[in-house]
């Protein structure tokens, strides 16, 4: 099934992200701030750790990779829409570390930031609402509300 929106441009920011800060809390933190129900993101910067994600498409469920130690950021990018009545960002990120070698995934809880800078685009058109997904079992995006 295709789900096909047209949206126009709407608000733009450039955010330096709060060293220590969790990459996502902060971004959807943000986000319900400013009300940005559909946007776009991305972000350059370090990280003093971080939690990366592979779908498992046979079981259904996110296996978790724990970084523990500093990287670049090398490509972090993604969207923002609504899930549960709550704000909701979806980042894939790619990371690399001092020797060179780059590891990527679903952006996951506890990435937690050295240096982070964000462009953050607003999309104005319909909202964007995430549900249960039988075929796949991921959260995606719904047809409108």
């Amino acid at each position: 099934m295709y789900l096909f929106y047209k949206y126009k441009q709407g608000r733009k920011w450039v955010a330096r992200l709060p060293h220590d800060g969790d990459l996502g809390a902060e971004l959807e933190k943000f986000a319900r701030e400013q009300g940005i129900k559909v946007g776009r993101v991305e972000v350059i910067g370090a990280v003093k750790e971080a939690v990366i994600g592979f779908y498992d498409q046979e079981k259904k469920e996110y296996l978790a990779l724990k970084l523990a130690r500093p990287l670049e950021i090398l490509n972090c990018s993604g969207n923002l829409s609504l899930k549960d009545g709550d704000f909701k960002v979806h980042l894939h990120i790619t990371l690399g570390d001092r020797d060179g070698r780059s590891f990527g995934g679903h952006l996951m809880p506890g990435t937690i930031l050295f240096a982070g800078e964000a462009v953050i685009e607003e999309l104005e058109g319909p909202e964007l609402h995430r549900g249960y997904d039988p075929q796949t079992g991921l959260p995606l995006w719904e047809k409108e509300h």
